[in-house]
């Protein structure tokens, strides 16, 4: 079968940096909707037409990604409002965020905490591979139709590459 809009693929995946550091591999196969939202578009552009066995070698620039890094995504928070055990690289749902953190921290958000000192922590709701150049050498390993119900809900499964909410006031999709 042909890759085409809503059909099913199952990839695996070596991801690196523009450097050639490794920073994903995936050796099991993952599903993943094309036409829907588990798959970045340039990725998609590239299988379409593509079938099982094929193997892709891509070079995604940051707006091809996951976006430019964006300063005005990085929060101060007090340190009094988290608990002792919190380490840096943690993810926090924005709507986990304590009440006291900024208002103007949006709350659809998803941030890493990026730092911590004494008096406050730093919380980064870029995604972690935003205003990275990625290489990634991707192999499909099956497809297969899309059912309905996959199609309604524009996914097969929480993929690696789902986009979260828009940030408001972001230009682009983190």
């Amino acid at each position: 079968m042909e890759i085409t809009r809503r059909c099913v693929v199952a990839l695996t995946w070596t991801l690196k940096d523009s450097l050639g550091e490794e920073l994903d591999v995936l050796d099991e196969p993952v599903e993943f909707l094309v036409g829907g939202d588990d798959l970045l578009p340039r990725i998609e552009e590239a299988l379409q037409a593509h079938g099982a066995g094929a193997t892709l070698a891509l070079h995604l620039e940051p707006e091809e990604a996951f976006g430019d890094f964006d300063e005005q995504l990085l929060w101060l928070a007090p340190r009094s409002l988290f608990p002792a055990d919190i380490e840096e690289g943690m993810r926090i749902d924005g709507l986990a965020l304590p009440a006291a953190c900024s208002p103007d921290a949006p709350r659809n958000a998803c941030y890493t905490v990026a730092g911590i000192y004494p008096e406050h922590v730093v919380l980064d709701g870029n995604h972690p591979l935003a205003g990275i150049a990625l290489r990634l050498q991707l192999t499909v390993q099956a497809v297969r139709a899309a059912t309905d119900e996959e199609i309604d809900r524009g996914s097969v499964g929480p993929g690696f590459f789902r986009m979260p909410p828009q940030v408001p006031g972001s230009a682009q999709q983190h």
